[in-house]
C-alpha cells in the first residue's frame, strides 16, 4: 500500500509544537501523550487547519473523557496526568497563532486541567479498560521488559497456558497492588469479561472508521487539486478496511505496548475475546431480567 497517498495514519506535527514550546521556554511535554492526543483529536472527525486540530469545549471533553480511556495505557514511569497538559500546550500554541482569542484560551485551559485529572482517574477504572489496556497493565506489573517482543510474546504464551479461573485471579490481582482500582462488587467474572471484548472491538472499529475518514478527507483534497484518485482507493473496498485495520493495530500498540493489540488479535485471540452477537444473547439468555448487566458510562463531574 502506497501510505504517503492515502495518508492514512496521521503525521501529528508533535515534533513542531514541541519545538514551538521550546522556543516558548516552557516546561517540556511527554512526546507520547502529545502524540497521542494530535492523533485521537484528528481522528476524531473534528475540523482541521493547517495539520491542527481546531479545539473547542467538545472537542476537548470528546477526547478527554469519551476517548482516551479506550486506548492509551500509561507506562509505570509516566505520568497520566500528560494528556491534559498536551492538550493545554495545544490550547497555547492556537493562541498564539491567533486561532483563539484570550477568553477562549483561558475556558479551554481551565477545562484541560480539570477534564485531565479526570481522565487521569478514568484510566484506573478496571470497568472502562479494553484487551490492550488491561494487557498492557499485566505485562507492567509482572515486569516484563515490553521493549523486547520475544519477552512479550514469551509472557502471553504462559498466561495462555493457565486456565480461565486462574487467568481472572491474574485480573483480580491488579486491585491489591495498586494498578487498577476495583471494577465493582462482581470483580472479574464472565460479564465483566463480556463487556472488555465489547469495548475493545468498539474502540477498535472507531479507530479504523476515523483512519478511514481521514483518508476519504485526503481524497477529497486530491481531487479538488486536479490529482487523480490514488490505486489503493480505485480497488476494491476489502483492501482498503484491511489497511484500515493494520493501521489501528498498529496505533493501538503505539499507545500501549508495541506489537501487543497485533497479538492479541492474530496469535492469542483466546486471551482477549471479542463475543458476537450470538455469545452476548447467549449469556445475556442465562441472566434473570433485572441482573442483565448495563454498560456502564463514567461519572463526570466538574469542580
Amino acid at each position: 500500500m502506497n501510505d504517503e497517498d492515502l495518508r492514512l495514519a496521521p503525521r501529528t506535527r508533535a515534533a513542531d509544537l514541541l519545538a514551538w514550546a521550546a522556543g516558548q521556554d516552557r516546561a517540556p511535554v511527554a512526546e507520547a501523550p502529545l502524540r497521542a492526543v494530535l492523533a485521537l483529536l484528528e481522528l476524531g472527525g473534528g475540523r482541521m487547519h493547517d495539520g491542527w486540530p481546531e479545539l473547542t469545549s467538545d472537542e476537548v471533553e470528546h477526547l478527554l473523557y469519551e476517548r482516551l480511556h479506550l486506548y492509551v495505557q500509561p507506562a509505570p514511569e509516566e505520568d497520566p496526568l500528560a494528556y491534559g497538559e498536551a492538550v493545554r500546550l495545544l490550547v497555547d500554541h492556537q493562541r498564539a497563532a491567533k486561532r483563539l482569542n484570550a477568553k477562549r484560551q483561558e475556558r479551554l485551559h481551565a477545562e484541560a486541567e480539570w477534564q485531565g485529572e479526570v481522565a487521569a482517574g478514568l484510566l484506573r477504572r478496571a470497568d472502562l479498560v479494553t484487551w490492550p489496556r488491561l494487557y498492557a497493565v499485566l505485562l507492567h506489573a509482572h515486569g516484563v521488559d515490553v521493549t523486547d517482543p520475544a519477552a512479550v510474546r514469551d509472557w502471553l504464551a504462559g498466561f495462555a497456558a493457565l486456565d480461565e479461573e486462574q487467568r481472572l485471579a491474574g485480573y483480580e490481582a491488579l486491585t491489591p497492588t495498586g494498578w487498577l482500582d476495583d471494577p465493582d462488587e462482581q470483580g472479574w467474572g464472565p460479564g465483566r469479561v463480556l463487556s472488555v471484548g465489547m469495548a475493545t472491538d468498539g474502540a477498535r472499529l472507531l479507530l479504523e472508521q476515523g483512519l478511514m475518514r481521514r483518508s476519504y478527507r485526503n481524497l477529497a483534497e486530491l481531487n479538488a487539486l486536479g490529482r487523480p484518485m490514488p490505486d489503493e482507493l480505485a480497488g476494491g473496498f476489502e483492501e482498503f478496511e484491511a489497511a484500515a485495520t493494520e493501521a489501528a493495530l498498529d496505533l493501538l500498540g503505539e499507545w500501549t505496548v508495541p506489537g501487543l493489540p497485533r497479538l492479541l488479535v492474530e496469535e492469542f485471540p483466546e486471551l482477549a475475546p471479542e463475543p458476537g452477537a450470538a455469545e452476548i444473547d447467549a449469556y445475556l439468555a442465562q441472566l434473570p431480567a433485572d441482573e442483565e448487566e448495563q454498560p456502564e458510562e463514567p461519572e463526570l463531574e466538574q469542580e
